[in-house]
């Protein structure tokens, strides 16, 4: 890297991280690295006593950073799928939801949340995370309350459209926001935590619906219209609390002081997002974006893996009501489901984070998830379906469908968001990933016919493939990562070092190394 570009990002008043102190260090470092670590971690080196304050750094981030932002996406996921719920305590009935039309009302809600995504990355990037979130927050509560009161199917479909509008950001937003604030190994954990947020809401909303099916009547309502109103109504006042608590950028957050903040940008310094920035979006930018074939490939991985954990939200109350349970009966038993799904998420994401290693956990959710899809598929070739495999079995292929999904998604996240670097390099990447994987929502929405009630083969065979087709996606990153990292290694991508936008290459970088 020439004295000039050192100078010039010595001189910038850069609100993400400090320049590398030269190249010839930088390198000699990088030499010494293994291949799933970045630069030279300077980590290594700290006294005990900056380790002590580096560990209570971090917690005070955990502490501060994640517990309202579980509640956000806990109260956006629940407000999102408690449809489902809603659809077995009479909303079909009421709405005249025959045929396709509740797969319509499902699939409309993905129209604007994947089309916006993207943008809502590039507002937040400029804006206070805190104020927008909220925002945001506020008026989906506000149009989940209102389909409490709709008597029409047009207008049940015209407020989903608005609910997909108003929860777009959510997630890109999240997961954007958390990446700057850990280091690429400490992320997975967190992400997995930050995951049990949707299996919190899917538990609780099932137990919710549970005790609002017996406010039915009440003020001349039923009770399915009961379970929009109250989720909705908490969800608009929790908003006011989280547009406070909300956590800002690292450079505006109020919650840690100067020198905090200062030791916050040289843990992420040593974790090689120095040299790996891309401050300024340019056509260069651009271009290292689009042809990025990791955004590409990790947007495959989370589509694929991801349908199991929409089809298991939109339509488990349904399949286990099928199984000769009643309404109530059904809801309560998605719990389980629920909170062995969250213990085997956690589990995993401790374990990658220890060996700082993705793709073999990834392969194993797929595999789980395999065994869940292939008992469930044989009740297709029986003449007795309901009979066959027995209730037990197919409840129990439930928990393994379900637990493997929700091991590999967002192992998928954390995945490709290690393996990018710079303000806006990541702020396109999730963007598209999140984009890309919620099309899993939109296939989910579709697949589940109701006149193959209840074996629904289509249903259990596209989720299978799907599956599959986010495994083989992953063997794909993971062998090309490997190979680039081994390039890398031999210098052979040091050309790179060259040209006049060597100080706006993001993980383009030939020194940056990628998580395996």
């Amino acid at each position: 890297m020439s004295e000039k570009i050192l100078d010039a990002e010595a001189g910038r008043a850069s609100h993400d991280l400090p320049p590398a102190a030269n190249s010839a260090q930088l390198k000699q470092e990088t030499a010494a690295s293994s291949p799933l670590s970045t630069t030279a971690c300077s980590t290594n080196s700290l006294t005990d006593s900056d380790a002590e304050a580096e560990k209570r750094l971090v917690r005070k981030i955990d502490f501060t950073v994640f517990p309202v932002l579980f509640v956000v996406y806990m109260l956006s996921f629940l407000d999102r799928i408690n449809i489902s719920n809603a659809r077995i305590q009479g909303l079909t009935d009421d709405l005249d939801l025959s045929g396709n039309r509740f797969n319509i009302a499902l699939f409309v809600y993905f129209i604007p949340y994947i089309l916006l995504e993207i943008p809502s990355n590039m507002i937040i990037r400029n804006v206070r995370p805190s104020l927008y979130l909220g925002g945001l927050m506020f008026f989906w509560g506000i149009i989940n309350m209102c389909m409490g009161f709709v008597h029409s199917y047009e207008a049940l479909v015209a407020l989903r459209f608005l609910l997909g509008v108003f929860e777009a950001g959510v997630m890109p937003g999240i997961v954007y926001l958390t990446s700057m604030y850990y280091k690429r190994h400490e992320f997975q954990t967190r992400m997995s935590f930050f995951f049990c947020s949707t299996l919190v809401g899917g538990a609780f909303g099932g137990l919710l619906a549970y005790a609002i099916a017996h406010m039915g009547g009440l003020a001349g309502l039923a009770a399915w219209r009961w379970i929009f109103i109250i989720e909705g109504a908490v969800t608009a006042t929790v908003s006011w609390c989280a547009a406070f608590l909300i956590v800002d950028w690292p450079e505006q957050c109020q919650f840690l002081n100067a020198h905090e903040i200062a030791f916050l940008k040289k843990r992420l310094t040593d974790d090689g997002a120095d040299i790996a920035r891309m401050d300024t979006l340019n056509a260069y930018a651009y271009k290292l974006i689009l042809r990025d074939w990791k955004i590409w490939l990790g947007s495959l991985i989370y589509m694929g893996v991801g349908i199991t954990g929409y089809s298991t939200t939109f339509f488990m109350p349904t399949i286990l009501k099928e199984f000769g349970w009643t309404a109530q009966s059904a809801q309560v038993h998605t719990i389980p489901v629920y909170a062995v799904c969250a213990v085997g998420m956690l589990a995993a994401a401790w374990a990658s984070d220890r060996v700082r290693h993705r793709y073999g956990f990834v392969m194993v959710g797929v595999v789980i998830s395999t065994f869940g899809y292939g008992v469930l598929l044989s009740q297709s070739a029986s003449p007795q379906p309901s009979a066959y495999p027995s209730s037990e079995a197919k409840y129990a292929a439930i928990f393994l469908a379900a637990l493997g999904g929700y091991i590999s998604t967002p192992l998928a996240l954390a995945w490709l968001s290690n393996n990018l670097s710079g303000h806006w390099k990541r702020a396109f990447g999730s963007g598209i990933q999140v984009t890309i994987g919620n099309l899993a929502g939109v296939v989910a929405s579709n697949i589940f016919i109701e006149h193959e009630s209840p074996a629904y083969k289509t249903g259990y065979a596209v989720a299978l493939v799907m599956t599959w087709i986010g495994g083989l996606a992953a063997t794909a990153l993971w062998v090309l990562l490997r190979r680039e990292n081994r390039l890398r290694e031999g210098r052979v991508r040091d050309g790179r070092l060259t040209g006049d936008e060597v100080e706006n290459m993001g993980d383009h970088h030939p020194a940056f190394r990628f998580t395996l």
